[in-house]
């Protein structure tokens, strides 16, 4: 810790951070603005849960609500604020080691598993928390002149992209929570819904070819995106929509679950050893399948995208189908002349759609992340941010698979072509889904 401030001692080299996003705005109510809606955002996501609700951690891959409410402003405080901010004032210094994630240059953070032991602080003093921190990063912005912004607006840009990401942790987390539990509260009431007709499966054909992939433009995007690269892809296929829940059905009631054979050899082992027979948060107990949805317990819609499947079972439905899951590179290809535009976050229905109809490609955003057969690897040339922001990304590049696209708790503005998601094979808590795949 620093003597003088009680703030931990980072290696921030502001060089680095720059090139995070070069076209950083002149003016800072531009930045703030956004700032301003997005930490907004994230304290209206956390508003229909009590303080027991937000000190739930179900598992130790998921986060109570309130540690992410604190651990979005430490994101803040601990990487602009402390080493930027002129007489800054920690709000507590002890907060600097409690809400540390996993940056390991900063010291060694609390066991993840045991977040949910954090009876104290409050929630009350958490948000008492984010104002302070809202309050220094307005002052900071609104004194700094355009040559002093530059030593913080890139990493600052990076907090405000973090943030994002765990809005759609606070979801995926609390629906893990509450849909654990027996009573399967709703995390909001339930919402009117049309009925649509169904959208048939069509295919759609890709040239392949020499294709650059990774982040191309000059504004932001994470380090795992870059940098850009070239890649021979053969000819392929896309399906025009995602999977939907009664098309997996079909797979479950063909005995899906039941044979090794569409199975690969660790899959195999998870659904055994974990007695898998359907996607997380379905059941069956009274002849009919239900699915628990943020908005309650719902009777299975099967028109809607399957989600909540691991990568093993999506591997398992696609060789079910005959078909197999695409690679990163052919879903970046396939979506390089597509606009971003999905059912992202609506914070009264965080749930997937029915695929609207369409002659080409659909819900390639939004809705469901879709597993990709691609294992999370650095790409030729990559090289991750020096100081405490290394940590981002690249430590992570061992043993999970990539997902793309986002999902109907992704916040709005926050995807884009070259996004990489990753998690282990064996997750189902996020919103993943399943599209297929096939050589031309």
């Amino acid at each position: 810790m620093n003597a003088r401030e009680g703030l931990p001692a980072m290696q921030v080299l502001p060089t680095m951070y720059r090139n995070l996003v070069k076209d950083v705005p002149n003016d800072e109510t531009v930045f703030l603005s956004r700032y301003s809606a997005i930490r907004a955002l994230t304290e209206t996501l956390a508003a229909p849960l009590s303080p027991e609700d937000q000190c739930l951690q179900s598992m130790p891959d998921a986060s109570p609500t309130k540690w992410h409410l604190a651990h979005t402003t430490w994101f803040f405080e601990t990487m602009v604020l402390a080493p930027h901010a002129p007489g800054y004032a920690a709000y507590d210094p002890r907060y600097f080691h409690l809400f540390n994630s996993y940056y390991e240059v900063l010291g060694a953070p609390p066991p993840r598993g045991r977040r949910g032991l954090l009876s104290r602080p409050s929630v009350a003093d958490i948000l008492a928390y984010r104002k302070h921190v809202d309050t220094a990063m307005i002052r900071l912005f609104q004194r700094a002149n355009r040559t002093q912004r530059m030593g913080f607006e890139a990493i600052a840009e990076l907090g405000l992209h973090h943030e994002q990401q765990h809005q759609e942790l606070i979801l995926t987390d609390i629906k893990h929570a509450l849909g654990s539990s027996p009573l399967l509260p709703a995390y909001v009431p339930p919402q009117p819904t049309a009925i649509g007709r169904k959208t048939p499966l069509k295919w759609m054909d890709f040239a392949g070819g020499i294709v650059p992939i990774g982040h191309a433009s000059e504004d932001f995007a994470f380090d795992n995106e870059k940098p850009r690269h070239l890649v021979l892809l053969n000819p392929y296929r896309f399906a025009t929509r995602l999977i939907t829940c009664g098309e997996y059905l079909s797979f479950i009631e063909a005995g899906g679950y039941l044979s090794p054979n569409f199975w690969l050899s660790d899959g195999w082992a998870t659904v055994q050893r974990e007695g898998w027979k359907a996607p997380l948060y379905w059941s069956n107990e009274d002849g009919g399948w239900q699915t628990y949805t943020l908005n309650g317990s719902q009777p299975l819609k099967q028109d809607e995208p399957v989600v909540h499947v691991s990568f093993y079972e999506a591997a398992a439905y696609a060789a079910w189908a005959g078909k197999r899951l695409p690679t990163e590179f052919e879903w970046e290809a396939a979506v390089a002349a597509q606009p971003v535009e999905g059912n992202f976050i609506d914070p009264a229905r965080p749930h997937p759609k029915p695929a609207p109809a369409s002659e080409g490609l659909t819900q390639m955003y939004g809705d469901a992340w879709e597993w990709t057969r691609s294992s999370y690897d650095p790409y030729p040339g990559f090289r991750p941010l020096d100081g405490a922001a290394a940590e981002y990304n690249g430590k992570f590049m061992s043993g999970q698979m990539v997902l793309r696209g986002g999902s109907a708790a992704t916040p709005a503005g926050h995807i884009r072509a070259s996004y990489r998601n990753f998690f282990p094979p064996s997750a189902r808590w996020q919103f993943s889904g399943i599209r297929l795949a096939e050589d031309a």
